[in-house]
């Protein structure tokens, strides 16, 4: 009776590490190369200046509606239209008619925190909300809202990406 007494050969190690290091290298070397090609040059961003603003009460302006004065920081010009900062004074009394409007804002970001009184708001898929002297809130892009009240003394501190933007009335 003739048994086959046939090993079968395992590869030596040094063959394994090989063949790992030969598959580690061509992927090094492709992501290198990869690396190698000129990036795409980007604009230059503009430089930003350094800008102080200073509390004035005759500093406000008013802005596109009745309602709502104006205290622009110096944001947008310092940082080429990049973001705006300013805070709004509301103006009383809250008339309904005039201010409950749905619309939304054509933005990146805007941040709102409340310096002084409240505000009361409605915001698509989170219903109506009071804000508070200290609360502060993110209204994604386009996210529809209504105003639904403020106090006399109303103040908000707003920042938006970018400056200049397209508020759109939805009523």
């Amino acid at each position: 009776m003739a048994r086959s007494m046939r090993k079968t050969r395992k590869p030596a190690k040094s063959a394994v590490k090989s063949s790992a290091r030969r598959k580690i290298t061509a992927r090094t070397k492709s992501k290198t190369r990869a690396k190698l090609k000129p990036a795409k040059a980007k604009p230059a961003a503009k430089k930003q200046t350094f800008v102080a603003s200073h509390h004035s009460p005759d500093a406000f302006e008013q802005g596109l509606r009745r309602y709502a004065q104006y205290r622009d920081l110096g944001i947008a010009a310092a940082t080429n239209g990049l973001v705006r900062a300013h805070v709004i004074k509301f103006v009383p009394p809250f008339i309904p008619a005039e201010v409950s409007k749905q619309h939304y804002h054509d933005v990146q970001f805007q941040m709102i925190y409340v310096l002084k009184g409240w505000m009361k708001s409605e915001f698509e898929g989170q219903g109506a909300i009071t804000m508070r002297e200290g609360s502060c809130w993110l209204q994604p892009p386009k996210i529809k809202h209504t105003v639904l009240g403020y106090s006399d003394d109303c103040e908000v501190l707003e920042i938006i990406l970018p400056a200049d933007f397209e508020t759109v009335e939805l009523e």
